[in-house]
Formats: structure tokens, sequence, C-alpha cells
């Protein structure tokens, strides 16, 4: 048996997410708005062998860097996923999401009945009780959200 080998081309500039739960990279897209109509390169790979995990997924994406608020989104989906910026073919810097202790403002409570999702000026604000099942507690109704509830709304 030959040994198998995965050839993607390198980047020059932009941003490699790696290390994407295996079978989320379309969800990955949806988050940071990729459609696919860009005038950019995005390289998606879905279901990589990978050491750590079994599988793994991938997305390059030429001429952009990622901020803060999508790193966070990223975290809720692929909480082991690494962000690596790239600048002339070269990892500048390479990080791996945190799933904050506190999420404000990035989704919405599932709970209808959430002051949250009423006209009140209170901001959606959950704590992380779990990353792996990903269980996330409504501050104000105390409604516990999962991954399913997350993806819904992206």
């Amino acid at each position: 048996m030959s040994e198998m080998e995965l050839r993607v081309s390198k980047i020059k500039d932009g941003t490699v997410i790696d290390h994407i739960t295996g079978g989320h990279a379309l969800d990955v897209a949806k988050i940071l708005g990729i459609t696919g109509r860009e005038k950019r390169v995005i390289t998606i790979a879905i279901n990589v062998p990978s050491k750590l995990f079994k599988t793994k997924d991938i997305v390059k994406i030429e001429g952009r860097e990622l901020n803060p608020q999508e790193v966070h989104k990223i975290a809720l989906l692929a909480p082991h996923a690494t962000i690596n910026i790239i600048r002339g073919y070269k990892v500048v810097k390479k990080q791996a999401v945190k799933l904050p202790k506190v999420i404000e403002n990035i989704i919405k409570c599932a709970n209808p009945a959430c002051i949250s999702n009423s006209n009140e000026p209170v901001r959606a604000k959950f704590y992380v009780d779990s990353e792996e099942p990903l269980l996330l507690k409504c501050h104000y109704c105390g409604f516990i959200i999962e991954k399913k509830d997350v993806l819904e709304q992206f």
C-alpha cells in the first residue's frame, strides 16, 4: 500500500484555519461569509486524515485575515482549530482558537421568551458550560443551547 500525500498549494498572504473539527469546514466558511463568489482563492479540505483527531478540515483564504469576533465564532464550532496568518508564504502568527468563558453578542438565545430576544436594550450573553459537547447557558434565562442551535444561527 503506497502512502497518500495531500498537496494543497501554499498561499502567499492570508489565513489558514487548520484542525477544524471534521465535517465543519463549510460551517466555518458560512460563519466567515464565504460564498464562493469572492474574487480570491479559497481552498476547503474536508475530512483530511489527522494524527491528532483522526480527521480534520482545513480552510485557506488568500488575501484575508480574521478579526477577533470571527475567531470566537470559529471557536464555537471548532474548539481545537488553529489560525495561521500567512505573509510572503510564511507563517507569521499562529494561534489556537480559545473559546472564551463568556460569549457576548455573537449568538442569540434559542428561548423565544428570553429578555435578550425582546426589544429591551440587552446584549445576548452566555456562559460556557461545556466545550465538548458544546453547551452554553444563557445569562438571563438559564436556557442551555447546543452546537446544533449555534449552527442554525449562521
